[in-house]
């Protein structure tokens, strides 16, 4: 039996070893340490956990790098977030190192203000090279759009960054002339790949949105630096409520060519006065959280042609009947308005008015009745009651006068209930009683009770 050369044998296996290490290590540096982080699951394997941790802490340190102050505006990680400390001190059992930026969502979502946003081609470059892709959707300004032009300029909207089938989300959020933040909504181009993302799961772009400026607070979690809202319950409820709808710009801009907008001093007076009125109703029913809309013909003008009618000498709003405090006339007053009539009650045809000047604020509570909502008139000298039936219809924000205010996002079934398939055409002559297309009689007061339902100042 030929005798075995021990030096070779310890050769060939040092030989083997070396190329065995030498495979792990390239296949480490190429596979795991681009796809997945430092750390392990504790059986040893990277979990799918451990894939978006590395990807946002990656994300991260490319928007340090960069000095591009995002802010985490995820909803499953907020309320993550949000909840109490024992059920995060049982969650961070589960998932030691990944308790609230790893939601079992192949997304992860942030925001940036968009004035910090100087389309630095450098970081697309640097996240090119950390094998991030990016789906950049663009949109139209709305900003620079008036009634006589739209601009065309596109600004950037949504940036979408893939890593190994995670996506990260950065939403752009604009500031607005009535001093709120807003962000677009995400469309598809036809040349795009519609299979870059689960579009259905994004947090932002279903539709455009708008939110009240909000105070950030940097906090560390998971390990990593992350800005978050200080007021995350505050932010989450917004979100959900965040559709806006903007004005259609060019539909008013047919409308005044047809019927040029009153430009005489009174009218003119009247539209700064209206302002002026809205913007105190706004902050007065804010501090009281209580949430209104436009309606009414102040839901007309914004609708038909982004501004108030100059001949309807007041503005009209709305309140759900279940938002109503008994604080709100006291409020009103403090706020420098007097009280013009007061009808109805509160649990029928409830209608108050106000004068700010010589200019009318009348708000309108609404009742829910099945499938539609209605409100209340009263005829003081008859004592005559109406209702003005409405399909239901949930809120949305959009701006007017440079304010934001809620509106019925079924804008135009509000308004066609209101005015009829003619509510394009201005109608100057006006009866309250008769000319709503959704009035309806609804009985009378009782005349024993007219002096607490029928109250005029």
């Amino acid at each position: 039996m030929p005798r075995v050369n021990r030096t070779a044998v310890l050769s060939l296996l040092i030989v083997s070893s070396s190329v065995f290490l030498l495979f792990q290590l390239y296949y480490y540096r190429k596979y795991v340490s681009k796809s997945g982080p430092h750390i392990l699951s504790r059986t040893g394997h990277l979990t799918a956990s451990d894939v978006q941790w590395q990807t946002v802490k990656k994300f991260l340190a490319l928007a340090h790098r960069f000095r591009l102050p995002v802010f985490l505006a995820d909803t499953a990680a907020l309320k993550l977030l949000s909840q109490d400390a024992l059920r995060q001190r049982d969650r961070q059992v589960r998932e030691p190192h990944c308790s609230f930026l790893c939601t079992g969502r192949p997304i992860t979502s942030f925001a940036l203000h968009a004035n910090m946003w100087k389309y630095d081609h450098g970081f697309l470059v640097a996240a090119e090279q950390k094998g991030f892709e990016l789906l950049e959707l663009r949109g139209e300004d709305p900003r620079l759009a008036s009634l006589d032009t739209l601009s065309g300029e596109e600004i950037p909207l949504h940036f979408l960054f893939r890593l190994h089938s995670y996506i990260i989300q950065v939403v752009f959020l604009y500031e607005r002339s009535g001093n709120y933040l807003w962000h677009g909504a995400l469309h598809l181009k036809a040349n795009m790949d519609r299979g870059f993302a689960p579009f259905k799961l994004l947090d932002y772009g279903r539709h455009a949105g708008a939110y009240d400026r909000l105070e950030l607070v940097l906090t560390v979690l998971d390990g990593l630096d992350v800005q978050v809202p200080r007021n995350v319950s505050h932010f989450l409820s917004e979100q959900k409520n965040a559709r806006f709808l903007e004005c259609r710009y060019r539909d008013a801009r047919n409308f005044l060519q047809l019927y040029p907008d009153d430009s005489s001093p009174a009218a003119v007076d009247f539209r700064r006065k209206a302002k002026s009125l809205l913007h105190l109703a706004a902050r007065t029913l804010g501090h009281l959280d209580v949430p209104f809309w436009l309606s009414s013909g102040t839901c007309l003008g914004w609708f038909r042609q982004c501004s108030i009618i100059s001949y309807s000498r007041d503005v009209d709003i709305g309140i759900f009947i279940i938002d109503f405090r008994a604080d709100i006339i006291a409020a009103f007053r403090e706020a420098g308005l007097s009280l013009k009539h007061k009808f109805g009650k509160v649990e029928d045809s409830l209608e108050l008015s106000f004068l700010g000047g010589d200019v009318k604020l009348d708000v309108f509570f609404f009742y829910e009745d099945g499938d539609v909502v209605w409100n209340g008139g009263t005829q003081a000298k008859s004592g005559r009651k109406f209702k003005y039936v409405f399909p239901r219809f949930s809120l949305c924000w959009a701006e007017l006068l440079e304010l934001k205010v809620r509106v019925p996002c079924q804008t135009l079934d509000y308004v066609t209930a209101n005015y009829g398939a003619s509510w394009s055409i201005p109608v100057r002559s006006w009866d309250w009683k008769s000319s709503p297309s959704n009035v309806q009689e609804n009985g009378a007061w009782p005349p024993s009770e007219w002096a607490e339902l029928i109250q005029v100042y």
